[in-house]
């Protein structure tokens, strides 16, 4: 590993200064090159929509939250012959819309 470059930074002489100064500017001209590179694409990006462009809610107003109670579809057993299910044996979806719509409540007994 050549370390002679650290070791004249690291050195008290004006060569170790000249290293450090050099490296500063070219972090700098680095720095000030990536910030003018993020200008440049900002520009070519198109423009935020203007405010008549953006969505409006639906003629018929805002639309509401649905509340449903939904219960555990069952998964159907294999028969006894132990053959496995195929995808479209299992059903649409894990739950299903249960009977009992009411929300439940805690009692308040203690």
């Amino acid at each position: 590993m050549n370390t002679t470059l650290a070791q004249t930074a690291a050195a008290a002489s004006g060569a170790g200064m000249a290293v450090i100064v050099v490296l500063g500017v070219l972090i700098t001209v680095m720095l000030v090159w990536a910030v003018r590179l993020g200008i440049g694409v900002r520009r070519r990006e198109p423009a935020p929509p203007r405010p008549a462009e953006q969505p409006t809610p639906p003629a018929s107003g805002p639309v509401h939250e649905e509340r449903e109670a939904r219960e555990p579809n069952e998964v159907p057993r294999a028969g006894a012959d132990g053959e496995r299910l195929d995808p479209h044996q299992l059903g649409g979806g894990p739950t299903r819309r249960s009977a009992d719509q009411s929300r439940p409540r805690f009692d308040d007994r203690a």
